[in-house]
């Protein structure tokens, strides 16, 4: 699984065509105390209460209808403008013929991209056919991740643009960089506002650094970028020149994985993993309510037997707030063999999908997450006689996913959001952390990194709400004196638990009954 390195490369390879900033000290900036995020600041005046579109959007999914796809965004969306006058690409698995293709046909042959991936073994096939096809574009640029962890991948998933018009901007997204999973798997997209070149000499008003802030973000960016360059140059020459750039406008955390041993750290340095995570979340103040976490992942690496890392590392992580708050009870998303049969891709979209389930061990692991496992489309034949309550459809049903999202819903009706996470990041160890050692460490094995928003960002008073086929919230949520912010989702509501018999779809396990194309699943043994 892409969470696994060793069963991710094998089983993703057949689906795409499938080597560089440092400063003294540990990290870039230090704080001196926690303080409370600030609102989005006001450009000119006072901004009148009102909506706030989605920060995060769907990718356009190619079978769906135009109503499905409204404020969806694809890869030549991302990279089509003329003026990007370099691009550096972050991921796990790349097609390089697909990324050129993107970019405007004037620009192809001269913008310069640089690529970096993990794929630090010579004989591996992968990074042998990223070589070949590099060959054919003189603007390329290879990288090679510096890569320690024997199980860890370099499964970030972003982009960094540099424009003719002094501006950069970053995206923060869950999709290979192959065709397949932009064309009809679900993902998302962060994208942030242009960011303009500061003035040599001209002098900065004071920046709040706290997190949520523009000024945060890039600091824990930068030291996200200079971990690449522990033994060798990679990404030196970006952090540089990323460093001359505004970061004010962007309002959102950064919350992101770099492989090695890590202290768990404190909300004003940069932290990793889900000691990371948990600091952001210590900045939002969340209310009393029964709330509800869900995890929507494309992948379940193996945990343990018992669920003493999910129940007392990580649950406990993203249960933190900024003030006592009941315990959240959580949910996990994961699609059925039924569900992948019946998606765009039929069971070709079940190679993008992993956990295990066959071995005792396993269905040790299946036992304790059988009671929180929920559908991803929860609309199969066993459910057709069940509630007749109300579905927001997020139209994602049939599109499988290898989108991953966070969500803590504020109350039991899910009508309001506290803080929602869109990352590489599947439910893994390696991706997220082991527990913390005696000496407080905190080993990861991956690179991960991920997005967080809450409402406060947008303004006192600003609520989150989810939004369904659409990135903006329906006027009639708007009260007089507050601003209400969309939460773009990709699945519907409300969710449907896994029944007796059901279990999540198994790509180690060969499936007779046919999809929807009249394909069977046979995995050779």
């Amino acid at each position: 699984m892409e969470g696994d390195a060793g069963e991710r490369s094998r089983k993703r390879q057949k689906l795409g065509n499938e080597d560089d900033s440092k400063t003294n000290g540990k990290t870039l900036e230090s704080l001196e105390k926690e303080i409370s995020p600030p609102p989005l600041r006001r450009s000119q005046g006072k901004r009148s209460p009102g909506i706030v579109k989605s920060p995060f959007q769907l990718t356009t999914i190619h079978d769906l209808p135009a109503s499905s796809n409204v404020d969806a965004v694809s890869l030549k969306d991302l990279l089509g403008d003329p003026l990007i006058a370099e691009c550096w690409e972050f991921n796990y698995l790349h097609d390089l013929d697909f990324l050129m293709d993107a970019f405007d046909e004037d620009i192809r042959g001269i913008v310069n991209v640089h690529v970096v991936h993990g794929f630090w073994k010579q004989e591996d096939q992968s990074r042998q056919n990223l070589i070949t096809q590099a060959a054919k574009y003189p603007n390329i640029t290879l990288h090679t991740a510096y890569m320690p962890e024997m199980f860890g991948t370099h499964h970030t998933k972003m982009l960094i643009l540099f424009r003719h018009d002094a501006t950069a901007q970053v995206i923060i997204h869950t999709a290979n960089m192959i065709a397949f999973d932009w064309t009809n798997m679900s993902q998302a997209v962060w994208r942030s506002p242009f960011l303009p070149m500061i003035v040599p000499g001209q002098s900065q008003p004071p920046q709040p650094k706290c997190i949520g802030s523009g000024s945060k973000f890039k600091i824990d960016l930068l030291n996200y970028l200079r971990a690449y360059d522990t033994k060798r140059t990679v990404c030196k020459p970006l952090f540089e020149q990323l460093f001359k750039y505004d970061f004010s406008e962007i309002r959102a955390a950064l919350v992101s994985s770099v492989p090695g041993k890590h202290g768990i750290g404190t909300s004003s340095e940069t932290a990793w993993g889900w000691a990371g995570l948990k600091n952001a979340l210590k900045s939002i103040a969340m209310g009393d309510s029964q709330s509800e976490v869900v995890v929507q992942v494309s992948s379940i690496a193996t945990l343990g037997v018992n669920d003493k890392w999910l129940d007392k590392t990580f649950f406990r992580a993203i249960n933190t707030s900024q003030t006592v708050s009941p315990l959240s009870k959580f949910r996990i998303i994961f699609p059925t063999a039924d569900e992948i049969r019946r998606s765009l891709n039929g069971y070709k979209s079940g190679s993008a999908i992993h956990t295990k389930i066959q071995s005792p061990a396993q269905q040790k692991q299946l036992l304790y997450l059988k009671p929180i496992l929920y559908h991803w489309a929860g609309d199969g034949a066993q459910h057709s006689s069940g509630s007749s309550a109300h579905i927001s459809d997020a139209g994602r049903k049939r599109a499988a996913p290898h989108i991953k999202t966070y969500i803590r819903f504020a109350n039991s009706e899910r009508s309001a959001i506290d803080w929602a996470l869109v990352t590489s990041a599947n439910l893994s160890r390696q991706a997220w952390g082991e527990a913390m050692n005696a000496a407080g460490e905190i080993r990861i094995c991956s690179y991960e990194i991920g997005v967080l928003v809450w409402p406060e960002l947008f303004g006192e008073k600003a609520t989150m709400v989810p939004t369904f086929k659409s990135d903006t919230p329906p006027l009639g949520s708007v009260d007089d004196n507050e601003m209400v912010v969309g939460l773009r989702m990709p699945y519907d509501l409300p969710l449907v638990q896994y029944g007796k018999d059901d279990v999540p779809w198994c790509a180690s396990s060969s499936y007779n009954e046919p999809d929807w194309t009249g394909q069977t699943y046979n995995v050779p043994e």
